[in-house]
C-alpha cells in the first residue's frame, strides 16, 4: 500500500525533496485514556455478547462487528474501501480492526470499537492523530462511500483528531434510518433495486455523485 508518508520518504531518501523540520502529528484530544462508561460514545453498550465474527466480502479479511444493521453498514465501508482503495487482507497497513475488549482510547471516537459499532481500515498507516492523509482521489472515495451510508456513518477524516482509518455508526440502537440504509446495502438480499454488490459499485466521478459529495454534512 503505497501512502503519503511512504511517498515521500522513498522520495527523501533519494534525495529529491527536503522536509521541513518541525511538521508534528496533531495532538489526541482531552478525552484519551480508559473508557470506563458502559456505553461507546455513540450510545450503544458495550458487550461480548452482541459481537460477531464477518468475513469482507471479495476478501479473506475477517473483523468482528456489532451484529445487525450496524455490522452490515460498516461492512459496506470496508468492502468498497478493499475494492477501491487498498485491500485489506495483504497484511499492509494494520488489515481491519473492529471490535476490541482493550479500554485504552487516543479520541472519544474510538470508545466505538468496544460496541463493535467502528472499524479502522489500516489503522498502523492512518492512526490517530497522525499527520497521515488520504489521497486525493482516495478521499473523493470516502465521500463517496459516506453517500451511500446516508449519513449513518462519520468518517475519522473529518474529526478531532483526525484519523483517515476510522468510520463508526452514528445513530443509536433502534435508529431506522440506519436499519433502512442496512436493508438497501445488505449484499446478502438479492432485490431488484439493488446496484452495488462485492464487485459493482457507483461511480464517484460522475457529476450527480460528485454534487451529492459536496452536499455532505460534515461534523463540527
Amino acid at each position: 500500500m503505497i501512502t503519503r508518508r511512504s511517498l515521500l520518504g522513498v522520495a527523501a531518501a533519494a534525495g529529491v525533496l527536503t522536509v521541513a523540520p518541525g511538521v508534528a502529528a496533531r495532538a489526541s484530544d482531552t478525552n484519551a485514556g480508559r473508557w470506563t462508561e458502559p456505553r461507546s460514545a455513540n450510545g450503544w453498550r458495550i458487550g461480548p455478547a452482541a459481537i460477531t465474527t464477518y468475513r469482507v466480502e471479495g476478501s479473506s479479511a475477517t473483523v468482528a462487528l456489532r451484529q445487525g444493521p450496524a455490522a452490515t453498514v460498516l461492512l459496506h465501508v470496508a468492502r468498497r474501501w478493499h475494492y477501491e482503495i487498498a485491500a485489506l487482507d495483504n497484511g499492509e497497513g494494520g488489515g481491519i480492526a473492529g471490535h476490541t475488549g482493550h479500554r485504552e482510547i487516543r479520541a472519544r471516537y474510538e470508545s466505538n470499537h468496544l460496541s463493535g459499532t467502528a472499524i479502522a481500515l489500516h489503522p498502523t498507516a492512518y492512526p490517530a492523530g497522525g499527520s497521515e492523509r488520504l489521497w486525493p482521489h482516495h478521499e473523493a472515495i470516502v465521500r463517496d462511500i459516506l453517500i451511500d451510508c446516508e449519513g449513518t456513518v462519520v468518517w475519522g477524516g473529518d474529526l478531532t483528531p483526525a484519523k483517515a482509518s476510522h468510520f463508526h455508526i452514528v445513530g443509536a440502537p433502534g435508529d431506522t434510518a440506519l436499519a433502512r440504509t442496512a436493508a438497501r446495502l445488505d449484499t446478502s438480499v438479492q432485490t431488484e433495486y439493488r446496484t452495488q454488490t462485492a464487485g459493482r459499485v457507483a461511480d464517484p466521478a460522475t457529476p450527480a455523485r460528485r454534487a451529492e459529495t459536496r452536499r455532505l454534512p460534515r461534523p463540527r
